[in-house]
């Protein structure tokens, strides 16, 4: 049975967080608590795309899992926003364990193009003091147990989508975007990492995900990566559930990466 509910975050923020509830019965395992993931969809912090929210949260309950899609602040809200946004809705999956069969110790936030940035930007700044400066708790309260990374925008650098981080710090853009290159922001306390991307990439260059795949091998960080051969950015599942229209972003080289990252849960979190 499927409890789908819209919950409101943080007080004066437009931000929700839309539950994808599995319920237990009492005829198969009446205690069982899932793994959650809390999606945050891509759109260069300007829209959130639809191809990766919802269809996102269904291919994780078909696992087993409990899904969660974040609807965070875009522009013209700028940083921190967002990111306070997504610790608030990791606090939130946690207190609320007990009544939404979530494993508190198996949250694992997950982000698409610039819902990577999000998601990852949590997964480097999660024990940092100035969260906790912003957000009542405690930060193991909001700390991610693992990071879903798909096609992300991580870097400000080179290689850099200058689109994301323009709309993410408007006014502040060049005195605070390489401050938000988060590949130099990796440390041993960042979360196990799933990370796949495309060669092909031509708006969000694979490097983003090399690059930080670098530093989580430099501390010690388990993580697993795909690089597929084919495809553009923006595929979310590759298939004709989420392609554009029906016939763009479908690529049979990346229906994998699901299961790959189903079977990297049961592993490694």
């Amino acid at each position: 049975m499927l409890h789908k509910k819209i919950e409101a975050l943080r007080p004066n923020s437009q931000a929700t967080l839309t539950t994808y509830i599995i319920e237990n019965s009492a005829e198969i395992e009446v205690n069982r608590l899932r793994p959650a993931v809390i999606i945050c969809p891509g759109g260069g912090y300007e829209m959130l795309s639809d191809r990766e929210a919802e269809p996102i949260a269904i291919r994780m309950m078909s696992f087993g899992f409990q899904a969660f899609v974040l609807h965070y602040s875009i522009k013209p809200a700028v940083y921190p926003i967002a990111l306070t946004e997504l610790a608030t809705a990791v606090q939130l999956v946690r207190q609320q364990h007990e009544a939404w069969h979530v494993d508190p110790d198996k949250i694992i936030v997950a982000g698409f193009s610039a819902g990577g940035h999000l998601a990852a930007n949590l997964g480097v700044s999660w024990q940092e003091p100035f969260l906790s400066e912003l957000l009542d708790g405690q930060k193991e309260e909001w700390m991610p147990n693992g990071l879903l990374l798909s096609y992300p925008v991580l870097s400000s650098g080179k290689f850099a989508h200058e689109g994301s981080f323009q709309s993410l710090l408007a006014d502040a853009y060049e005195e605070q975007k390489d401050a938000l290159s988060l590949e130099h922001l990796v440390s041993a306390q960042t979360p196990p990492t799933f990370l796949w991307h495309t060669l092909e990439d031509g708006l969000v260059a694979a490097e983003n995900s090399l690059m930080f795949a670098e530093q989580l091998r430099k501390y010690d960080v388990p993580y697993e990566m795909h690089i597929f051969p084919r495809g553009g950015h923006g595929l979310s599942l590759g298939t004709k559930e989420t392609a554009n229209d029906g016939i763009h972003n479908i690529e049979p080289s990346v229906v994998s990466w699901p299961d790959l990252f189903a079977d990297w849960v049961k592993w490694n979190i």
